[in-house]
């Protein structure tokens, strides 16, 4: 009889000190334990989030899709959060963190209807950040190329079409490129390199306004090249009859 009361005894003991730690701790331990009525829903936080990215406030629009990412990213608008993220950060002129969004986007989400719209961004960006003529041009032959690939995959899309008129601006730079190089070379007088890229311009930028300028280059090249060959052989032989 005494064992049985003293089981009792520590029980009531063990319950006590359960309502003691819950009185210490607050609310907090019972919001971890079983959440809060006042915690706002993913469809109030997916507004907030909306609310600013409409008002410009991207930074903030940013932290709020990446709260339903982090805690609701099983819910209908965890999709639709990834994206206006990408988005967010396009519209501040983080190209590569966007891209990254973006390229996580189509890996994660490879049928989802906006794929395209995904894809174009993705060149976007690359378009956005290509140097001036003078400079490297990766970065707009990588948006030349998303721009080809949403072209490839998707004729009928609505984006297929913007994407088409980018793939002409990217050719034309990357022809005024070849041109500018080409003519740099041509002015410090190395003619057989810049003869080489007015060629490489005219087999591979067909189409582009500078192909005329390049074939008219060429002709220059040669006549260079053969005075320089015709100097030379002057030079020689005036030297073999008169040393």
């Amino acid at each position: 009889m005494k064992m049985r009361q003293s089981k009792w005894a520590l029980l009531d003991l063990m319950l006590v000190g359960i309502c003691c730690l819950f009185l210490l701790s607050g609310c907090s331990l019972w919001h971890d334990l079983f959440g809060s009525e006042d915690e706002a829903t993913p469809a109030e936080i997916m507004s907030e989030g909306m609310e600013d990215f409409n008002a410009g406030r991207f930074e903030q629009s940013i932290e709020t899709f990446q709260q339903i990412k982090d805690r609701y990213p099983y819910s209908a608008f965890a999709i639709t959060a990834e994206l206006k993220m990408a988005d967010a950060l396009y519209e501040r002129a983080q190209y590569d963190e966007a891209r990254d969004e973006y390229a996580e986007f189509e890996k994660m989400h490879p049928r989802n209807k906006k794929v395209p719209y995904v894809i174009y961004r993705q060149g976007m960006c690359f378009f956005n950040k290509s140097a001036a003529i003078d400079r490297d041009q990766s970065n707009t032959l990588k948006a030349r190329e998303e721009f080809e690939r949403l072209i490839k995959r998707f004729r009928k899309s609505d984006h297929t079409e913007q994407a088409r008129r980018k793939v002409r601006e990217c050719y034309v730079k990357l022809a005024e490129h070849e041109l500018y190089v080409g003519n740099f070379y041509f002015k410090k007088g190395y003619y057989q390199p810049a003869m080489d890229r007015y060629l490489y311009l005219i087999a591979n930028y067909p189409d582009v306004g500078q192909y005329y300028q390049a074939l008219e280059h060429v002709r220059q090249c040669k006549d260079k090249i053969k005075e320089l060959k015709g100097a030379r052989e002057t030079s020689w032989l005036h030297g073999f009859l008169y040393d």
